[in-house]
């Protein structure tokens, strides 16, 4: 099944990250399990840059679901470029999209994938409220 990206979203952070050679499969690709964590190190650093820095005694994000489709194989070496981006904020949840493409591949998409992120009060472990300034930052 291929899930759609949808068109209304709010771009809201970019990196870059080398391809690493531990990461490949033994056909020499970037492996179907490290697409997750290069988009799971793109939301993390983007909380990093909110000021938010994952941890247990505080609140944070939780992932609840998560896809990938995959368009091209990507090999090492190189560096691959992930643009993330948010919509559809619901009472505590909101949605994170991530594409990736080759840095020296500008403009091709060669993966994409998203995640429902849920908003936690990690020490009693419940759902709550998206905070405000958090809502009005993913909204597209």
């Amino acid at each position: 099944m291929k899930i759609a990206i949808p068109e209304k979203k709010k771009k809201v952070y970019e990196m870059e990250m080398p391809i690493r050679w531990g990461d490949l499969d033994a056909m020499g690709h970037l492996n179907n399990t490290s697409y997750f964590r290069y988009f799971e190190t793109a939301r993390i650093d983007w909380l990093y840059t909110l000021g938010q820095v994952p941890g247990p005694a505080k609140e944070g994000i939780v992932i609840v679901n998560a896809f990938c489709n995959f368009y091209k194989q990507i090999e090492y070496p190189g560096t691959v470029r992930l643009k993330m981006y948010a919509s559809d904020p619901a009472r505590t949840t909101f949605e994170t999209w991530v594409t990736m493409e080759r840095s020296d591949d500008a403009g091709v998409i060669y993966a994409a994938g998203g995640a429902t992120t849920m908003w936690v009060d990690f020490p009693r472990q419940k759902a709550i409220e998206l905070p405000d300034w958090l809502r009005e930052l993913v909204t597209a």
